[in-house]
């Protein structure tokens, strides 16, 4: 059978946070943008052309191309579309350490006129799920909070268990899994970790 393959950065924490944490108050002295208008849960068009993919935050995708919609995705739209508008349609922009990603857009933590952090209320909403890929995890801490908040209330993606086991895996993409280690391998590529002969893990040798 032909294993998927999954790559990408894991993050394990067992150190509980406070709730104030959660929400990432913005830093002085942020660029205010115009939106022109919200792309889907974690994307969003300004008016000077720049698309700008939101860091720390992985919403539902939306149906393209005849595939549905995930759950939650219109309603991750749908949130982020009223936090922008209570915003007047401007928000600030705090660039990542790694400013763009390989599609062009700018990777940017986006903070609402009250000084709140857009991607950690989504996550505290259980409307998108936290992913951290290096080098832009100046706010895994506190985005970490958020989403733990909205897993132990199970609010939104956490009213049920997100987690799949390793043989329900059939495509490359996000996803929560859970398996156990059937082989370790490392080589030139990184570090291979093999679940129940059913999925590939890599981790990056920078990593």
């Amino acid at each position: 059978m032909k294993k998927a393959s999954l790559a990408g950065a894991f993050f394990v924490s067992a150190i509980w946070l406070s709730s104030a944490q959660a929400f990432c108050p913005a830093p002085v002295g942020l660029a205010s943008v115009q939106v022109q208008r919200v792309v889907d849960g974690d994307t969003l068009r300004l008016v000077d052309g720049r698309s700008v993919r939101m860091i720390g935050l992985n919403a539902p995708e939306l149906g393209k191309k005849g595939r549905t919609d995930e759950p939650f995705a219109v309603a991750a739209r749908q949130r982020l579309q009223a936090l922008v508008k209570a915003s007047n349609g401007r928000v600030g922009l705090l660039p990542g350490r790694e400013s763009r990603d390989h599609y062009g857009r700018t990777l940017a933590h986006v903070y609402g006129a009250d000084g709140a952090n857009l991607e950690a209320q989504l996550l505290a909403e259980g409307l998108g799920y936290q992913v951290a890929v290096a080098p832009n995890v100046d706010l895994f801490s506190c985005q970490q909070a958020a989403e733990r908040s909205a897993r132990q209330a199970r609010l939104g993606l956490w009213r049920q268990s997100s987690v799949l086991k390793a043989d329900q895996i059939k495509a490359s993409g996000f996803a929560l899994l859970s398996g156990r280690v059937s082989k370790v391998q490392r080589n030139r590529g990184g570090v291979w970790i093999e679940l129940q002969d059913s999925v590939v893990l890599r981790i990056a040798p920078n990593l």
